[in-house]
């Protein structure tokens, strides 16, 4: 078994870089998004121009993924290793209030009832994000980022695999949603692979952004026609305002960081979840030398799955937007707290239960989870001067609320919210707040050498599994030596239903049983990710794209 697992691997190692080169990379989850991220740095942009591009492309290929209709988090790390970060999640609107998902009887409504329609949408935070970050780090004009997203909403784009299979999940609700059927059911029917889809609406609003700069989407006609969308669905029509539209602010955010193993490893703060539960989880692997019990070992997917499990219930009980709730970031990050939680693990058996713990610092609290969904992009931009972008951008699930407008498709981040305001008698932290930014998962990372140089980047889509997605490639390249794009395609992992779940694959196939005899049961299941990421090589930044994706890297 170790035999054929190690040659699986070396297999995985020889995998051929995406891209390599001594000037930028860019590595998105789409080749024609890549493309536009490529351009822009050849025309003399910087990361951050070129990664803004990237995201308003990804808005044109991948509408079921992201888009200007929703909102994303970004990390920065100039050529010094000084890091930022920008928060441009969605927010609640005014008329948000904790019991927007309850039934008429008190009931939590289900995510299939929530989400398609006005109810879901969230204030959308990607422009905004964007402009505050090309007022302090771009270089090339406003408008010139617009440009390859103008022209292939425009000129069109080919329909692929992923956007139908991402279809297929949601357009049996667009008998209510009749512009966005017209336009992704061209000719009344579902495309097929190939099938070219234009949207001069969606240029027309671009170009309006691109002359007029961001106060053009949160004022004047663009936010009049998304409050009108979102108050006019037919599926759970809502209040979404003018004043909604103009109040909305990208935030500067303190980046989460923590050591392991001698890296320093940062990330983003609540209200995403993300860098949260990656550093929990490592910090309780720490105890255990990974390297030693390398890949091919059942052992090494059992400790990451026990640790896994302890840190995402620390997630449900204590991380919300840290604007509205206390939250125990440095309790939480602890490392005499994670050593404690680590204690609890063992090589040779699995907990029969994974409680929540309690870090110092924490308040009383119940916990609840909250619904996220797999839809979500993410990429990664580098430059010639050394500037480094990690981005995840996203309209929640595949797209969004199902609402078009005026070319977009908006989203429904606002199921990221806990739908039970209360439990046990208790406030929920992630309930439903007027302004409030709904937990997410995303988990946008740079990782520094001991010297402080940025040496890897990296992040996935994938709903709440998105932690585990970039954990794992973390562990791959760290603990396990592998090139980053071998770590990538490295079997995923998370839980549900009482089971560890492992991804499909040869390589976990023949580790099941061993899986199983530590105690819980194992299901083998289709974990897909969409990881994209850049490591520094002695040869120059190197791309990597998830090999389960269409994404690719390119160099400048």
């Amino acid at each position: 078994m170790i035999q054929r697992l190690l040659l699986l691997l070396s297999l995985l190692i020889a995998l051929p870089a995406a891209a390599e080169a001594k000037g930028g990379v860019v590595s998105a989850g789409d080749p024609r998004a890549a493309a536009a991220g490529q351009a822009i740095l050849r025309a003399g942009g910087t990361a951050t121009d070129a990664a803004m591009a990237v995201m308003l492309a990804l808005g044109v290929v991948e509408p079921q993924s992201s888009g200007i209709g929703g909102g994303g988090f970004l990390l920065h790390s100039d050529p010094q290793g000084g890091i930022a970060t920008i928060d441009g999640r969605e927010t609640a609107p005014a008329a948000g209030a904790p019991d927007r998902f309850l039934k008429r009887d008190g009931t939590p409504m289900g995510y299939a009832e929530a989400m398609p329609g006005g109810l879901s949408v969230g204030v959308p935070g990607n422009i905004r994000l964007m402009a505050k970050a090309h007022a302090r780090w771009g270089r090339l004009p406003w408008a010139r980022l617009f440009d390859p997203a103008i022209r292939l909403a425009e000129g069109g784009f080919a329909v692929t695999p992923r956007f139908l299979m991402f279809m297929g999940y949601v357009d049996r609700n667009w008998a209510d949603f009749p512009a966005t059927a017209a336009l992704y059911h061209p000719g009344g029917r579902r495309p097929v692979v190939g099938t070219v889809i234009r949207n001069p609406a969606l240029a027309a609003t671009l170009r309006r952004i691109a002359r007029q700069g961001p106060d053009a989407f949160y004022k004047g006609p663009i936010a009049a026609g998304i409050a009108t969308a979102v108050a006019s669905a037919r599926r759970n029509p809502a209040a979404l305002t003018v004043a909604d539209l103009a109040g909305y602010e990208a935030k500067d955010r303190p980046a989460v960081c923590a050591a392991y193993r001698g890296y320093r490893l940062c990330g983003m703060g609540p209200p995403s979840a993300g860098a949260m539960t990656v550093l929990q989880i490592l910090g309780m692997l720490e105890r255990f030398n990974l390297k030693a019990l390398g890949p091919a070992n059942p052992v090494s997917w059992h400790l990451i799955g026990e640790a896994m499990q302890l840190a995402y219930a620390d997630r449900d009980k204590y991380l919300a937007d840290a604007d509205f709730v206390a939250v125990p970031l440095a309790g939480l990050l602890d490392r005499d707290y994670l050593a404690r939680r680590a204690l609890l693990i063992s090589p040779a058996s699995s907990l029969p239960a994974y409680p929540a713990g309690s870090p110092p610092g924490a308040p009383a609290r119940t916990a609840a989870a909250s619904s996220e969904v797999s839809g979500t992009t993410h990429f990664v931009v580098t430059d010639g001067a050394g500037e480094v972008v990690t981005m995840t951008s996203t309209v929640e699930g595949p797209f969004g609320s199902q609402i078009l407008s005026q070319g977009m498709m908006l989203n429904n981040e606002l199921t990221d919210f806990t739908f039970a305001p209360e439990q046990d008698g208790a406030p929920v932290a992630n309930r439903v707040q007027a302004g409030k930014r709904p937990l997410s998962s995303m988990a946008p990372t740079i990782v520094y050498d001991p010297q402080g140089r940025a040496v890897l980047a990296l992040g996935s889509g994938g709903g709440k599994r998105i932690p585990m997605h970039v954990l794992k490639t973390l562990v791959g390249v760290i603990d396990w030596g592998l090139p980053v794009q071998a770590a990538i395609a490295l079997p995923n992992i998370y839980f549900g239903g009482g089971a560890l779940l492992v991804e499909k694959s040869p390589e976990m196939a023949v580790m099941v049983p061993a899986l199983a005899k530590l105690g819980q049961p194992v299901t083998p299941s289709d974990l897909t990710s969409k990881v994209n990421a850049i490591e520094w090589t002695p040869a120059g930044w190197r791309g990597a794209a998830d090999p389960r994706s269409e994404g690719v890297a390119l160099g400048e």
